[in-house]
């Protein structure tokens, strides 16, 4: 089986960045899901790029575990908000190849482009089901350049025998997106 590629984080500038911002806003991608007081998961948080809106959002009472299976993305995240409230409101997650390494439910989890990055999603969307407190959404992003409308249905096949709803997800720039929930 071919391994998936994983964005390194030496190329972490293009997913945070001015130009991406005037295309995806972070904020009115977040909007419909995010609420004071919820305990989120950014998975495949990268640099935080969606990470600092969320942790934001929430307020003071609410939590945001960042997961990345890269020390490096993990670093770059810590650095911007090292020193500042919203130290207090993320949870940096260093992802195992067979496990998020996230204990405890959550009300929202964002998985924007990088469902394509994991091996096994029969496993990841059963973890994610198991970490989603009744009521709970999953807005699941993915870049059409790697993620061919094949490949996306037949990850929709997999989402659909885990037991999730799903319904259509916003529109986001040069991606197809949907929204989970549980069944």
């Amino acid at each position: 089986m071919k391994k998936p590629y994983v964005c390194p984080a030496y190329f972490s500038g293009s997913l945070d960045n001015f130009f991406r911002r005037l295309v995806q806003d972070p904020r009115k991608t977040l909007d419909p899901f995010v609420r004071e007081g919820m305990t989120v998961l950014d998975l495949g948080c990268g640099p935080g790029y969606f990470s600092l809106e969320i942790a934001k959002m929430i307020g003071t009472s609410g939590k945001l575990f960042a997961a990345d299976i890269q020390p490096a993305m993990l670093a770059k995240l810590r650095n911007k908000i090292i020193g500042t409230d919203l130290e207090q409101r993320i949870e940096l997650v260093e992802c195992s190849p067979g496990s998020i390494g996230v204990s405890g439910k959550v009300d929202f989890i964002l998985a924007f482009w990088m469902i394509h990055e994991v091996p096994g999603h029969e496993r990841l969307f059963s973890e994610l089901k198991d970490l989603l407190k009744p009521g709970g959404k999953i807005l699941v992003v993915e870049p059409k350049i790697h993620v061919t409308g094949r490949a996306f249905e037949k990850m929709l096949s997999v989402i659909k025998m885990t037991g999730f709803e799903i319904a259509a997800g916003p529109k986001a720039f040069f991606s197809r997106s949907l929204v989970l929930s549980l069944a």
